[in-house]
């Protein structure tokens, strides 16, 4: 330090050491940086550790109506210190936003079966609904089967914004004797039960989509229902966010009876 500065910091007297003027000037700012050192150090700790930082989540907008809410509060309560950035959006544009390093984490419907920079975990196995307006016939069933949807017109999401999905949905109606014929699509769930409802045509989706609570509408299940969907968490194998072990903890130790 002396060097830095040029001129004597301590007088060095025989059985004496103590501060020169130019040593007494620069104590208070020596001071306060080796405060703001360790609290640098304190808070580059917890970051380092998981306990605190912050945690970019992508999750698919279906999934605010089961896990992601169960999810949040768990870990909120173990990591008060973390901040949370969450972004709807679809499978797909999850994929891409891990790969991009946009995201840490991905909570998603049917990822890929292997892929060498994501790790995926399964959150849950969820059976599928038919979604029909309320003034269909089948409506008055309690459940139906998907061959009776062969002569309706259907209102689905985009292949693109979630191919493995669109590909299940699609594959229980082969698998039933018929192509859909798919004459609306839309992106969010909210939205194809919206045009259902309006008489537009009938969907499938997950059984947690019966949440939404659209007048006109009626869910009702598919017997036999022997498919599921995978919801899976995600994140990158090569570089996970020091908080990730965190967010699959909340998940794996969650409290009782989470869907």
């Amino acid at each position: 330090m002396e060097g830095k500065v040029g001129y004597d910091l301590f007088s060095r007297e025989p059985g004496r050491i103590g501060l020169t003027p130019a040593g007494r000037e620069l104590l208070p700012a020596a001071r306060h940086a080796l405060t703001h050192l360790a609290l640098g150090l304190t808070a580059a700790r917890e970051v380092g550790s998981g306990r605190a930082g912050r945690l970019r989540i992508g999750f698919a907008a279906s999934l605010a109506l089961t896990v992601l809410p169960s999810l949040l509060r768990t870990f909120r309560e173990r990591f008060p210190a973390v901040d949370l950035d969450i972004q709807e959006m679809t499978t797909t544009p999850q994929l891409a936003a891990l790969r991009e390093r946009t995201i840490d984490i991905g909570l998603l419907r049917e990822p890929p079966a292997h892929d060498a920079e994501l790790g995926f975990e399964t959150v849950l196995m969820e059976p599928f609904v038919a979604v029909l307006p309320a003034s269909h016939l089948l409506a008055g069933q309690r459940a139906v089967r998907v061959e009776q949807l062969a002569d309706c017109p259907f209102v689905l999401l985009p292949r693109a914004v979630g191919p493995p999905l669109y590909d299940q949905i699609t594959g229980l109606c082969i698998a039933a004797g018929f192509t859909p014929q798919v004459t609306q699509h839309a992106v969010e769930w909210q939205t194809i039960c919206a045009l259902v409802g309006t008489g537009l045509g009938v969907s499938l989706a997950p059984e947690s989509i019966r949440r939404i609570r659209l007048k006109g509408v009626a869910f009702r299940r598919i017997e036999p229902s022997t498919v599921r969907t995978r919801v899976a968490v995600a994140w990158r194998k090569n570089d996970p966010s020091p908080l990730v072990p965190g967010i699959l903890a909340a998940l794996n130790q969650g409290p009782p009876g989470r869907p």
